[in-house]
């Protein structure tokens, strides 16, 4: 029997896919379940549907992430920190704080996106990236300065 899966199943197909299955298993398991549908016309076209909107939103978020991209790019963030001897930073900057530095300029991006490979424990200007999206990747400039 061949059907058309609603939802991605593990070990036989992503959403979308036309898959051919023995007729207890799609009776028995993935019908009752809502995992899949009948081999229709209508449910082709359902699917059709589903794959178009689903690349519309795909295409949306890429596109947000591009114009915030070019606005991490154009922005230089200043984070103050205490210094001791030597201009020697008491703790580190994480990317915990660049977050926060950047939620003060109006700018949301979560603390897991800033790609931090250690801590920063000097002074400097450093180039960070960020990744936005699967396919876009923005390079923040972050300056720590003595405060």
């Amino acid at each position: 029997m061949e059907v058309i899966l609603v939802h991605d199943v593990e070990s036989l197909g992503k959403r979308g896919d036309l898959v051919r299955v023995k007729e207890g298993y799609a009776r028995n398991f993935l019908l009752p379940r809502g995992l899949a549908r009948p081999n229709t016309p209508g449910n082709i076209r359902f699917v059709e549907q589903v794959r178009a909107s689903e690349q519309a939103r795909l295409q949306q978020e890429w596109e947000e992430a591009k114009t915030l991209a070019n606005r991490l790019a154009a922005l230089s963030c200043t984070l103050r920190v205490k210094v001791g001897e030597a201009d020697k930073l008491f703790g580190s900057v994480t990317s915990q704080d660049i977050a926060a530095s950047l939620k003060e300029e109006k700018i949301v991006v979560d603390r897991k996106k800033i790609i931090l490979e250690e801590p920063i424990r000097s002074l400097g200007v450093f180039q960070i990236p960020v990744r936005l999206h699967p396919e876009v990747t923005a390079t923040l400039k972050v300056w720590v300065v003595k405060e």
